[in-house]
């Protein structure tokens, strides 16, 4: 023992406390950060009393930070630390890892971020993609990924694929896209769903993923098709949730292809992303600078994918597909396609690339359309185009490759690996949630407008569309007529001019204004769309402090061909919307003009000259009838008429204080 100013402490001690302060240091350091401290920071003495069966501390914990008492504190933008002590000393702190999943119509894959760079994570099979498919074997054994699609052609009753077309769908909109699958519906109640098939796959990658990285991985970033909507997002995090996932974020994959791609890029650039996958097409134009993400516009056909293009070609068009990318023509070989009288038939022809061309060129120029529509939407030319990014294994078709070529003028960037590249920035994305990653900012569109129905059925904008997220915007609304005590708010989403051509989000009614004349109540409306595209609405009156308030997770996860269909129908229906919406406002001012000066002919009362308020009053007569039966042009002159004779109220009055000076 050493005595030092009378305090008697051990050498192990001593060096127990160094390693602590080191510790507390690097925690600093690492900050922002989610601390969960369990058992204790090791400030005891390493005494074997104190301890619990475990070997852990078994008095209440302590924080990291010397004499406080343990709390758990979140910032914004999380480290995952957990804190446990092993045998008394020293320390240990264990990063979890959060991952980036592409949970894929086809094909599945799963991604970490691994020395400050995005790793694709192998499957237990060998294999960096893994089949989205899942069988029940006749002995009722469970198989997920290449083992069950091995195994589909001699079990194809109780093998499921593609299964990531119908999530989240409700049974009429199944039945409407039967007529697209060569499949056989059957409404009965059973355990298998489009629910309980994709848990399956998320598990075999996060095991997969656990296995080599020699941690229990329980968090993750998810990626989805641009054009999801709400229900079909709620069924991605649940089944998450039901695979033992805490999904901490829900990103497009045209998002996540140019995050892995512009990762670590410096320089400034527009960056168009032609994600053609298994089943669906998107396209997104993308600026890129100083780690700025920024989202110009975003399009897409949900029906348009690499199994549409192997329908034109029968049950043997995927091998046919994949040949003909390196050589010009095939053989088409099905052996005992079906027996006659006569024995056995067979079909045995050639393909060639020309045809498989031709029976596409309808399908290449829905390819074409959208991308046209997305640079729309952005405001640029095909010159502005700084790089075009190829996603999805479809992208591997020399035609598709040629079309792009054509339609941008640029040589497309194969240098990405079309089935990778959206897991890769799905772990980006999960680099940035863990701390990881910090010098990256992603900014994502709504897109579609969204306001409130006002007076007489209009549509107010609050927020146009492909507007960044996250944003906010306010407004001040009043009563329309005397009295009333509450207001109803419906939410509305879409590019007409009148409510009943769009979208309803929702609704909320604010009550308990006080009663009083129309336009005189002041209510503050403010929309919020947060970075996940969670839409919340704030209405407050301000003379009782009433508030009332919702939150809308929909709003920006619109299916992309309601986006183009409403789009369209806006454009086709500008004129005609804008001429009624005009007559709507016209009339809106009337009323407006008439109950403003009625009231200041109460007010003013006798003070108004006799003929003054006879000629006003006949004004106001005729702007009634105009209102009823007059045409836009006939209210607006008739307005404009007793405003000029209004105004002769206020010089009545001087004329009359100060004796006819004026």
């Amino acid at each position: 023992m050493k005595n030092h100013g009378g305090q008697e402490w051990d050498e192990a001690e001593g060096e127990h406390r160094r390693q602590r302060l080191m510790l507390n240091s690097s925690i600093l350091r690492l900050l922002p950060a989610q601390i969960n401290i369990h058992g204790g920071t090791g400030l005891a003495a390493c005494s074997s009393s104190k301890r619990n069966l475990n070997g852990k501390v078994s008095f209440m914990p302590r924080s990291a930070f010397f004499g406080t008492r343990n709390s758990t504190f979140t910032t914004p933008t999380s480290a995952f630390l957990r804190m446990s002590i092993r045998n008394g000393c020293p320390v240990r702190v264990v990063n979890e890892k959060v991952v980036g999943i592409d949970l894929g119509t086809t094909n599945s894959a799963v991604a970490v971020m691994e020395g400050g760079k995005p790793m694709i994570v192998t499957n237990a099979e060998g294999q960096r993609t893994t089949p989205s498919v899942v069988a029940y074997t006749k002995s009722g054994d469970l198989l997920v990924g290449q083992v069950a699609k091995r195994q589909a052609v001699v079990n194809p009753e109780n093998t499921f694929s593609s299964v990531k077309r119908f999530i989240g769908r409700t049974m009429n909109e199944v039945t409407r896209s039967l007529s697209r699958f060569r499949i056989e519906l059957l409404k009965m109640r059973t355990e298998t769903s489009s629910l309980s098939v994709p848990p399956l796959v998320l598990r075999k990658l996060v095991d997969d993923a656990s296995r080599l990285l020699n941690q229990k991985v329980t968090k993750a970033v998810i990626t989805v098709p641009a054009y999801f909507n709400d229900s079909q997002m709620t069924a991605i995090k649940d089944a998450g949730r039901i695979a033992g996932l805490d999904v901490l974020r829900i990103i497009n994959e045209p998002t996540a292809a140019f995050l892995a791609y512009a990762f670590e890029r410096k320089s400034n650039e527009t960056i168009l992303v032609f994600d053609l996958g298994g089943g669906t097409f998107d396209v997104s134009v993308v600026e890129v600078g100083e780690g700025v993400f920024q989202v110009l516009s975003t399009s897409g056909d949900k029906h348009l994918g690499g199994d549409d293009f192997d329908k034109r070609l029968t049950e043997a068009a995927e091998k046919a597909k994949i040949e003909l990318s390196s050589v010009t023509q095939t053989n088409i070989s099905l052996p005992f396609i079906t027996a006659t009288a006569d024995g056995l038939k067979h079909i045995k022809t050639t393909l060639t690339r020309a045809k498989f061309q031709e029976l596409c060129s309808d399908l290449l120029a829905r390819c074409k359309t959208t991308v046209e529509n997305s640079l729309r939407d952005a405001e640029l030319k095909f010159k502005d185009i700084d790089e075009v990014i190829l996603v999805g294994g479809s992208t591997r078709i020399p035609i598709v490759q040629e079309v792009v070529r054509k339609q941008t003028w640029k040589e497309p960037n194969v240098t990405v690996n079309p089935d990778e590249v959206v897991a890769l920035g799905a772990a980006v994305q999960a680099g940035v949630l863990a701390g990881d990653v910090s010098d990256i900012v992603l900014l994502d569109v709504t897109p579609l407008s969204i306001g409130l129905e006002t007076f007489e059925g209009v549509m107010n904008k609050f927020i146009p569309r492909n507007s960044t997220l996250p944003t906010s915007k306010s407004k001040v609304y009043t009563t329309s007529y005397d009295g009333q005590t509450s207001l109803e708010f419906y939410v509305l989403q879409g590019e007409r001019e009148f409510a009943r051509d769009n979208k309803c989000l929702g609704s909320f009614l604010l009550d308990g204004i006080p009663p009083a004349p129309r336009g005189v109540p002041k209510i503050d409306v403010k929309f919020d769309i947060d970075a996940n595209g969670i839409l919340s609405i704030t209405a407050t009156e301000r003379a009782s402090g009433n508030k009332q308030e919702i939150t809308i997770t929909g709003a920006t996860t619109v299916p992309k061909d309601v986006v183009e269909k409403m789009v369209k129908e806006a454009e086709r229906f500008a004129k005609d919307d804008k001429e009624k919406r005009e007559a709507v406002d016209t009339k809106n001012k009337a009323d407006s003009v008439v109950y403003k000066t009625e009231k200041q002919l109460k007010i003013f009362g006798e003070k108004i000259p006799g003929e003054v308020k006879e000629k006003i009053e006949a004004k106001l007569q005729e702007l009634k009838v105009k209102i009823g039966s007059g045409s836009i042009q006939e209210i607006k002159d008739s307005i404009a008429a007793v405003n000029q004779e209004v105004m002769q109220i206020g010089l009545s009055m001087y004329k009359y204080k100060y004796n006819r000076l004026i």
